[in-house]
């Protein structure tokens, strides 16, 4: 699933390039992603565009909060996921808002618990989903490792 929003990120950078879902899901299968694959991340994707637009006030993105984790959120997260999460709002990277859409899509996913390359690219998808374009820093220390640095 990582591999194909990976792809999705690196392919479509300005969503609004992004086809249909249908589209989507027939240019992928030709890219040589398994259909299950495909299927997990555009359900996981369907789950972003829901919880983005339903669940939390814009105004919430403006504050300036501490953000503590309750007991099953620590268990699926971290240290190094919450120390990133930290980092990213501390640097201007993310506001409250998408600091929360990015923890609740980490939850979402289907396995539990979230190692800290995952977080990354969710972190990727939701700032890629929500039009945020970040800087090169930010991009280089949220790209996985080993992935080529240049986004088409």
């Amino acid at each position: 699933m990582f591999d194909v929003l990976v792809y999705l990120v690196e392919n479509y950078f300005d969503e609004a390039d992004c086809p249909d879902p249908e589209t989507l899901e027939l240019k992928l299968k030709v890219a040589g992603f398994d259909g299950d694959e495909i299927d997990a991340a555009l359900h996981w994707l369907s789950g972003l565009a829901v919880t983005g637009a339903t669940e939390l006030p814009a105004a919430f993105a403006a504050r300036h909060s501490f953000r503590s984790f309750v007991p099953s959120e620590e268990k699926q997260l971290s240290r190094e996921c919450r120390g990133l999460l930290a980092f990213l709002e501390s640097a201007g990277a993310i506001d409250p808002l998408r600091r929360e859409l990015i923890i609740e899509r980490a939850l979402a996913l289907p396995q539990g618990g979230v190692d800290v390359e995952q977080l990354r690219i969710i972190c990727l998808v939701v700032l890629w989903s929500t039009g945020v374009e970040p800087d090169a820093l930010i991009l280089d220390e949220l790209l996985p490792d080993g992935e080529p640095r240049e986004l088409h």
